[in-house]
């Protein structure tokens, strides 16, 4: 699987043109821009989805991360307050 992905990266200008010139002759000039319309639809709804979930992963731990903050800043109060004294 991962050797055709690198295959994939590694195509070349003129790959790319036949390619594409099969996919024209497959689909027509009509056909084209039904696809990209498609594809561009579920790319964007993909994003949603992992936008969705960045944000419920971001809400269910916002509470951990605020409880961490809280004692980092009580932590550096007490290093503060060790370092004057030792002045």
């Amino acid at each position: 699987m991962t050797s055709l992905f690198v295959l994939f990266l590694n195509l070349g200008g003129g790959e790319i043109v036949v390619i594409l010139f099969v996919i024209l002759l497959m689909f027509g000039g009509k056909g084209i821009p039904n696809i990209a319309k498609a594809l561009g639809k579920g790319i964007r709804e993909f994003k949603d989805a992992t936008n969705g979930i960045q944000k419920d992963i971001q809400q269910s731990t916002g509470g951990i991360t605020n409880t961490i903050q809280e004692h980092i800043q009580e932590v550096k109060k007490e290093v503060d307050g060790m370092s004057e004294s030792n002045k």
